[in-house]
């Protein structure tokens, strides 16, 4: 690499569309949307209910496939490619964190963790699952199964598995929307201090606190950015 010549974003969306049908009706969900986000960079993407931020995030991680418009995940596409190619990226390079739904319910959470390290990647994880549950504080807590966690246990446990493989990037959809205060800050802090590691973080959220730690704050209504 040249001294001119930068690293690729950890991740580069450009010009997305995405078009939902339902009968004769169609849905414009996203109407040329561009975002990146540079590794350390938090990007926090706002905006009203049915103005495509999930569909955005579901489009970067590669869950859904945008219509037009192509995304990029530290350099290498993602987008318009088969379903086993995007989840060999997705294992190797992203982190997802959702408010309840990437944790396995029939598996301890030490097992949801072991089971996402044990995926095909690119080096061996930095940390073993008792060392993400120990950095997230639930060390206590390794063998216990999701439905019997906390609200606040949910959101840490999710966040060790988004971790799990040292992802270059964090996408995360509303992880602090039914957290109380303390437990939202001590979450945001865990996110902060990976930014401070140069993992790049894209949350969609309605809390004012994951703004105010955002490098960016992207708003989108009705499929766009304003």
């Amino acid at each position: 690499m040249t001294s001119t010549q930068r690293p690729p974003a950890a991740v580069d969306a450009r010009e997305l569309y995405r078009f939902f049908r339902s009968g004769e009706e169609e849905t414009l969900a996203l109407r040329g949307v561009s975002v990146g986000a540079a590794p350390g960079q938090i990007v926090a993407v706002q905006g009203p209910s049915g103005s495509g931020k999930s569909t955005l995030l579901n489009c970067l991680a590669g869950l859904d496939e945008p219509a037009g418009g192509v995304v990029r995940i530290a350099g290498e596409r993602i987008s318009h490619r088969p379903e086993l190619e995007r989840s060999r990226i997705r294992s190797r390079r992203i982190g997802i964190l959702l408010q309840h739904r990437n944790l396995l319910p029939h598996l301890s959470v030490r097992a949801n963790i072991a089971l996402v390290q044990h995926a095909p990647r690119r080096h061996k994880p930095a940390k073993t699952p008792d060392e993400l549950l120990a950095q997230v504080g639930l060390s206590a807590r390794s063998a216990a199964r999701p439905a019997t966690l906390s609200g606040g246990e949910l959101a840490r446990a999710g966040l060790a598995v988004a971790l799990a493989n040292d992802p270059d990037v964090i996408l995360a959809d509303e992880p602090t929307g039914e957290l109380d205060g303390t437990t939202e800050l001590q979450v945001l802090q865990l996110l902060a201090d990976h930014a401070d590691h140069g993992t790049a973080i894209v949350v969609v959220t309605h809390s004012a606190p994951v703004a105010r730690i955002a490098d960016l704050v992207v708003t989108l209504v009705d499929g766009r950015v304003v």
